[in-house]
């Protein structure tokens, strides 16, 4: 299992007119997560892309809200691979206060796609290099 966690503050402008970070955001977080996990590896989405050809799109995003981010609060973005990723790859977020105290959780799930074929693809062996230390066989 390979876990990262990430902070971003809750700006002004992702909050709803109570103050709470507008439900609507936390995809956008979840990313961050997703990118910022990969980024810890020495890996870019950019690279990727344009080195090797290859885009990750969203296949499904489920999301449970446990409590409201304020403005302002210093969160805690922690984004899990549970298992090795083969042909799909599953990111479990989940993310905290200031307090520790869960916030929000979801899992998304992504697909490898050539970008020239427009075809699904396994897990490029760039990055299945660099999470096979996480996993025992």
């Amino acid at each position: 299992m390979f876990s990262h966690d990430f902070q971003k503050r809750v700006r002004y402008g992702e909050t709803d007119q109570m103050g709470y970070l507008y439900y609507g955001h936390y995809p956008a977080y979840y990313e961050i997560g997703r990118v910022e996990m990969l980024r810890s590896l020495g890996l870019a989405y950019k690279s990727l892309e344009e080195e090797h050809q290859v885009m990750m799109p969203v296949m499904s995003l489920n999301m449970r809200f446990v409590r409201p981010a304020r403005y302002d609060e210093n969160l805690t973005i922690r984004t899990t691979l549970r298992k090795m990723p083969t042909k799909h790859i599953v990111f479990h977020v989940d993310i905290f206060n200031e307090a520790g105290k869960l916030v929000n959780g979801g899992v998304v799930k992504l697909c490898f796609v050539h970008m020239k074929t427009n075809k699904t693809v396994p897990v490029p062996e760039v990055l299945a290099e660099k999470l096979r230390p996480f996993y025992s066989e």
